[in-house]
């Protein structure tokens, strides 16, 4: 196993913990980590997109015109 740079993914730096107050146990900190990097992994196990479906006929189809314009007057040519 890699370090928690390596495990926490390209790009990505690892959770930081930082005691702001008062003193915690060894315990404390090891139950602390324990309960927040599981719920970190499950987080980023559920966040993943759907994958979009695209059918044969989208796949294949191409645009007929471009869109319209709407910004350009239909009476810019005056002579």
């Amino acid at each position: 196993m890699g370090g928690p740079a390596e495990r926490a993914g390209a790009g990505e730096m690892p959770p930081v913990f930082e005691i702001t107050r008062g003193t915690a146990t060894d315990e404390e900190l090891a139950a602390l980590i324990a309960v927040v990097g599981d719920a970190y992994a499950q987080e980023a196990a559920d966040a993943v997109a759907d994958e979009p479906v695209v059918s044969a006929w989208t796949r294949t189809q191409r645009s007929m015109r471009a869109p319209l314009r709407r910004d350009i007057r239909w009476g810019r040519f005056s002579g």
